[in-house]
């Protein structure tokens, strides 16, 4: 089942935005020359960071709704990449609920496809953008019972909120909103794993015109205070694995975590 009947806007293909300039790091079609020029002058270690993401967000949430979560608030989501969060849960627990929230207009214009979900569960898109934690659960409460755990995913989407747009107050508020039992599944980019990458890497996106607040082990673990870690812990994205094959080793300049709210 579908909900959301969002309205067009007007999309500014003068600027790059993160989700376009990730959806061509994945290899999508759904971005535009200016999102490309940011894109071919990363270093292609980028594009190993993107897929490590997306791989990371599917072992995760499919472990969760192995444990039984059936609902799902995915802020940042992006333009979407098959599989999708809300397939793979429903994979697995066919009735979940889904609410994506994204502030890119492109975003709004494959809502109608990222928004085919199972026909015993529900999914949901919400336009608004992550520093307006506020608006974001108002409008999931409309699909997400928040008297019930839910798993607020961050993927790969706190490196572009910098340290003066407060980031840890954001994740705080929004956690503060989620009943004991509920997760966060959060990716960051390191800024201490492949330091002289992540200065290349910020100083492209900064030419670009977007801003980034890459952080170390340190900073990430502090979007997990007063929650509980679940194994392997904080670890890079490629290392996180839960029920799942053991992995090839690969590296990686991301940290991943899973966290229970108590």
């Amino acid at each position: 089942m579908t909900t959301g009947t969002p309205s067009p806007q007007q999309i500014d293909t003068s600027t790059a935005h993160p989700a376009r300039v990730y959806d061509w790091l994945l290899g999508g079609k759904d971005n535009y020359p200016v999102d490309e020029a940011v894109g071919e002058k990363l270093p292609p270690e980028a594009r190993d960071a993107a897929r490590q993401n997306r791989e990371f967000m599917r072992r995760a949430v499919a472990w969760l709704a192995g444990q039984g979560i059936d609902q799902f608030l995915d802020i940042g989501t992006g333009i979407p990449t098959s599989p999708n969060l809300h397939q793979v849960v429903q994979e697995i627990t066919p009735a979940a609920r889904v609410v994506y929230a994204d502030n890119d207009p492109i975003v709004l214009r494959h809502a109608e496809a990222l928004l085919v979900g199972s026909p015993e569960g529900s999914t949901d898109y919400v336009q608004a953008d992550v520093r307006d934690p506020e608006q974001i659960v108002e409008r999931a409460r409309q699909t997400l019972d928040f008297d019930k755990p839910v798993a607020l995913s961050l993927i790969a989407l706190l490196h572009f909120i910098t340290d003066d747009q407060d980031p840890y107050g954001l994740v705080r508020d929004l956690v503060a909103k989620l009943p004991s039992g509920s997760y966060l599944v959060l990716s960051h980019a390191a800024s201490d794993i492949f330091s002289d990458l992540a200065a290349k890497v910020t100083e492209e996106y900064a030419k670009g015109g977007i801003r980034l607040g890459l952080r170390t082990r340190e900073e990430v673990a502090r979007f997990f205070d007063g929650l509980e870690l679940v194994e392997p812990g904080l670890v890079t994205a490629t290392d996180w694995y839960r029920g799942t094959p053991e992995h090839t080793i690969e590296q990686s300049g991301i940290y991943a975590g899973v966290a229970r709210v108590l």
